[in-house]
């Protein structure tokens, strides 16, 4: 399910949504711009290999906050910004931007640690944005849960637009991470790579624990908050 766009309007600029999204457009773009060889050099240099981390070399743990600005092809990038577009201004607009642009980083972090614990010997890079970003869905899904998301439910040979609340859209979502997350334990398919889930799940949760104490002004629902469609 891909979402279009939310009912609440932001009161502030989100100018640290804008900043992550240029960051991550310049990073793929570079990365597009190079030859296949020296793309894949740079993924193992700057993606996080969890078999790769060790005292003995310090510098690989900076890919604990490199990777995150890295994607693997345009179904990836464009998912994981358009999704930080959906969500991260009003993410931001409670929180002010300096605290959400510290929020964004740990919350990758966070979603990466979970992760590499779960995958430790291996050695496929794991990059993207979207524990971050899965930060800011939980984050989202606790300040909003009232908020309407309409939603594109790709169904055979044509889309179904849904106006779904968030607290049911996020919900489903993070159930779907949930259980992908356990079926990809249970099967052993992590060691073979695909989707991070449990970044997906590590982030989410940080974001909805830490929403509260973060946010720079009491939750409350203002009326201008909504916008007609």
């Amino acid at each position: 399910m891909l979402p279009i766009k939310d009912d609440i309007r932001a009161k502030s600029f989100p100018l640290a949504t804008w900043l992550l999204i240029a960051a991550n457009a310049l990073v793929f773009f570079f990365t597009l711009g190079l030859s296949l060889d020296s793309q894949e050099v740079f993924v193992m240099s700057f993606g996080l290999v969890p078999a790769e981390l060790s005292l003995a070399q310090p510098a690989r743990f900076l890919s604990f906050f490199t990777h995150m600005f890295m994607h693997a092809g345009w179904a990836h990038f464009f998912g994981n910004v358009w999704t930080l577009f959906i969500f991260g201004d009003n993410v931001e607009d409670r929180m002010g931007s300096g605290i959400f642009l510290m929020f964004y980083i740990l919350g990758g972090l966070a979603a990466a640690v979970l992760q590499t614990f779960l995958m430790q010997d291996s050695s496929i890079p794991l990059i993207g944005a979207s524990g971050a970003i899965a930060a800011v869905m939980g984050a989202y899904f606790a300040y909003y849960p009232r908020a309407r998301v309409m939603t594109l439910v790709p169904l055979p040979f044509l889309g179904w637009f849904v106006n779904l609340p968030a607290v049911v859209y996020l919900g489903f979502w993070f159930l779907l991470q949930v259980f992908s997350g356990v079926t990809d334990i249970s099967s052993g398919a992590m060691a073979t790579g695909g989707v991070a889930w449990w970044a997906h799940i590590g982030g989410f949760v940080f974001g909805l624990i830490l929403a509260r104490p973060l946010a720079r002004r009491k939750a409350r629902w203002y009326p201008d908050e909504y916008q007609p469609w």
